[in-house]
């Protein structure tokens, strides 16, 4: 996607690109779409494991961007994030923008039992406190998680890259059915299902638990016999919930399985678990890095397909205060 360069009298200055630790590779590509350099700053861990900030340069009257993933290690990337806000917005920025393509905690949006937190929204809460005017960030597992935060945002989707790339995948597939893996996907994955002009199927499941790897009990609802599956789910965490729906679609008589999943978290032992499966393509996004040791054993079964030019061209438009909509006819 080429960037749209327009001539616009800038509202909060120039276009400042800082990065945490989380995510390099990203960072750097969008810096290099933009033709910016990422800012110098120095991100340091005690032997207390407290961390400290200090910026190379002053962000006085700029427009400061954050690009920090709050994948593995959670709470370092976390804080990473929260300090590099206060130390932006502490240093007189005119803007400061958290760009998290993957927000942690974003499973906890409500109290669905008694006792229970809601932390989605204190991750939320704590990124505004901390500095952040605004944010961007991918495919929150709740659209409800949108009105945690007081401050404006842009919510984006992987939506119309993974689509880009499923429209080429088509011809290879014999009578595609795109499957869901659990009822609450079912709108995101209609979508998907029209853009290929495909039928849908679901996978009905019930958690037997409050652990992440939780037995579910599932179901299929619709035909996949004879078909070839593309089985879409928001993302991998250990797996668990995938692993059990291919078997269990390959059970009911589907062919080759193409699994796409916005956000490869892949904690625990998910990759020794996946590989294992009868995948001819696992298809996932850069929204968290997938250090090689957790890439290799995939071989070529796996896509990866990069935000960075949707990103970079979002930050463009929000520095030149034009329409982000524009970009999907919205």
């Amino acid at each position: 996607m080429p960037l749209t360069h327009v001539r616009h009298e800038l509202m909060y200055g120039d276009i400042k690109l800082f990065a945490g630790t989380s995510c390099p590779e990203l960072s750097n590509e969008i810096a290099g779409l933009l033709g910016v350099p990422l800012c110098g700053r120095d991100i340091i861990e005690f032997s207390n494991e407290n961390l400290f900030v200090k910026l190379h340069n002053s962000v006085r009257g700029q427009d400061c961007y954050i690009i920090q993933t709050t994948s593995l290690p959670v709470h370092r990337n976390l804080m990473e994030l929260l300090i590099l806000l206060q130390t932006l917005h502490l240093d007189s920025a005119a803007r400061v923008t958290a760009v998290v393509p993957y927000l942690c905690y974003a499973r906890s949006d409500k109290k669905d039992q008694p006792r229970v937190p809601i932390t989605a929204r204190l991750v939320c809460d704590m990124i505004e406190i901390a500095g952040a005017d605004r944010y961007m960030t991918f495919d929150l597992h709740a659209g409800q998680i949108q009105g945690f935060f007081s401050i404006p945002g842009d919510v984006l989707t992987t939506y119309y890259i993974i689509k880009e790339y499923l429209l080429t995948k088509m011809p290879e597939m014999e009578s595609p059915v795109v499957v869901t893996a659990d009822l609450g996907f079912a709108k995101k994955g209609r979508n998907f299902a029209a853009a290929v002009q495909a039928p849908m199927a679901f996978i009905e499941k019930r958690r037997t638990g409050n652990a992440s790897d939780a037995p579910q009990a599932l179901t299929v609802i619709g035909d996949v016999a004879g078909h070839d599956v593309i089985l879409i789910d928001d993302e991998i965490n250990t797996g668990g919930s995938m692993i059990q729906a291919v078997k269990l679609l390959k059970k009911n008589g589907a062919c080759n399985v193409y699994m796409v999943f916005m956000h490869p978290v892949l904690s625990a032992d998910a990759v020794e678990r996946l590989i294992e499966l009868p995948v001819t393509e696992f298809i996932t996004t850069n929204t968290i890095p997938i250090p090689t040791e957790k890439r290799a054993p995939f071989g070529n079964r796996l896509k990866v397909l990069s935000i960075a030019p949707l990103l970079a061209e979002v930050i463009l438009r929000a520095n030149e205060g034009r329409s982000v909509g524009e970009m999907f006819n919205e």
